[in-house]
């Protein structure tokens, strides 16, 4: 049985479960008013349900062959997009990457069936500079695959898009901030 993704409903598991108000720091480094925990999301059984369904449906004309994103954030999300292809009857792989190699074995940053020349999307639960999924980029880049689209839950609209273009990198997100009745930032 395959799951339909409901903007609405992600919308709000993420008012409930995820969206947080104070001062934080981000992975950036930047500041920030309120934080959007994706993993509350991620590694819950429906939000993942909607995440999966709604990726998988943003990614359907990219013709892909497999999705992976940066290790430990991008794990449930690939799992997710995984299990709802095979609900399709989709074929697609799956892979991970390491910020750092493992030190033994094959010392290998992108773990996965994948092999060069394959086309690829990155996935990511928040985007703000979008610094994770370029260090992932790259990684799968000097592995030899081609990175076609970088698709992420939610875009805090902080530059990310901006630095995936830069790459000549399609970028995608199910919401933005602004889905949820906050004001991006001014470009600096």
């Amino acid at each position: 049985m395959s799951v339909t993704y409901d903007k609405a409903l992600l919308i709000e598991l993420f008012r409930e479960r995820a969206l947080k108000f104070g001062d934080f720091t981000l992975a950036s480094g930047k500041k920030a008013k309120y934080y959007l925990d994706g993993k509350q999301i991620t590694l819950h059984s429906r939000g993942l349900q909607q995440v999966s369904a709604g990726l998988l449906e943003l990614l359907a004309d990219d013709d892909i062959q497999a999705v992976g994103g940066m290790s430990i954030g991008a794990d449930p999300i690939v799992a997710g997009i995984l299990s709802a292809a095979a609900l399709q009857n989709r074929d697609l792989l799956g892979f991970l990457v390491r910020k750092e190699s493992k030190g033994h074995g094959t010392n290998k940053f992108v773990e996965g069936p994948v092999q060069p020349g394959m086309k690829v999307a990155i996935v990511e639960d928040v985007v703000t500079t979008g610094g994770s999924s370029l260090l992932a980029i790259d990684r799968v880049q000097e592995f030899g695959l081609e990175v076609v689209r970088v698709g992420a839950i939610i875009d805090r609209m902080e530059g990310g898009r901006a630095n995936f273009n830069a790459r000549n990198i399609p970028f995608s997100s199910l919401l933005t901030i602004e889905d949820f009745g906050i004001t991006p930032p001014k470009a600096e």
